[in-house]
């Protein structure tokens, strides 16, 4: 029996109080949340998230359809919505409250594409490669636009033949995108977005050498946009666990300068964040710990620091 995941890595489930078992979502993340949905500036990017959901819509029905066409107004409309000015804290917020919106396939695309858009600017690499980079992100689950919608939307537990199936989406997608005039590398996105370095990965079983760049930057931001959703199973992970689960078995499964680029500058987004720790008591981020980014050095409310990579606390959810 498997669960259904985008993930290779699957994060522990989390346990919550009888109160809080309805929305699976902490009190704390709901207030931090709803600040965050009445800013003027979530409604306009969640107006434009709306446009350019339904352009990807069309995209994948043409390309399933055989009626293929360039996709330049696609990336101006996906590359549009990180504005310039736009702090990294502001576009990550906005995108993990955009969740009960919509969390289809096209939404869940289009979030991996923005999130491996911002990774190729950390990684500073060149404009014609960051647009290959979107549309690699915008296209790499497209083959499971041919999985039955009963099993991509079931919940619970997947027999081993549905997630078999589940799994073929890969190659469904690739053999979609082989014959189009597109590059290579939004080829090989949909193909190995699911492989890892260690070998662990799906369709191939590719270790690191085998593995294209672009798709184990596409499977970073696949992971982390799988992590922070909801799940049945449990709430929405904040970036610090997410953080927490990729150093715990991640830094073997995606190529190291991928990988260390996100999680620092994931890390550093977060710098100074007022934050709630598992034993309930709210605090400030005031230093990172390079060695381990998921417990840095913490000041509470009535001034104490604390040292979270000496102690059993962990950082639960931003407010």
């Amino acid at each position: 029996m498997n669960e259904t995941t985008s993930a290779n890595l699957t994060p522990g489930t989390a346990s919550f109080p009888e109160s809080e078992k309805k929305n699976h979502v902490p009190v704390q993340n709901r207030i931090y949340s709803q600040a965050i949905k009445q800013s003027p500036e979530f409604m306009n990017f969640q107006v434009d998230f709306a446009v350019c959901l339904n352009e990807l819509k069309d995209y994948f029905n043409a390309i399933i359809m055989g009626n293929f066409k360039a996709p330049d107004a696609l990336l101006e409309k996906t590359a549009a919505m990180i504005r310039p000015g736009q702090t990294t804290i502001d576009f990550f917020d906005m995108l993990h409250n955009l969740r009960s919106v919509d969390d289809s396939i096209y939404a869940h695309c289009l979030n991996v594409a923005l999130i491996g858009r911002t990774i190729g600017k950390w990684l500073k690499i060149p404009a014609e490669d960051l647009e290959t980079l979107t549309l690699s992100g915008l296209l790499h689950d497209i083959g499971k636009a041919l999985i039955p919608d009963d099993l991509l939307n079931k919940q619970g537990r997947l027999t081993d033949e549905e997630y078999d199936l589940l799994c073929q989406h890969s190659q469904l997608g690739y053999d979609l995108l082989r014959p189009l005039p597109l590059n290579s590398h939004v080829k090989k996105a949909a193909l190995m977005h699911h492989e890892r370095c260690d070998g662990s990965g799906y369709p191939g079983k590719s270790t690191t050498d085998a593995i294209d760049d672009f798709a184990n930057i596409i499977a970073i931001a696949d992971v982390y946009d799988a992590m922070t959703a909801a799940r049945t199973y449990r709430a929405p992970l904040c970036p610090f666990q997410v953080i927490a689960e990729f150093e715990k078995d991640g830094l073997q499964k995606y190529k190291p300068k991928f990988i260390l680029t996100f999680l620092e500058h994931i890390a550093s987004t977060y710098q100074n964040n007022h934050v709630l720790l598992s034993d309930g008591h709210a605090a400030n981020i005031v230093l990172l710990n390079k060695n381990h980014l998921s417990k840095p050095l913490v000041q509470l409310d009535n001034g104490e620091c604390i040292d979270l990579s000496r102690s059993e606390l962990y950082i639960n959810s931003l407010i």
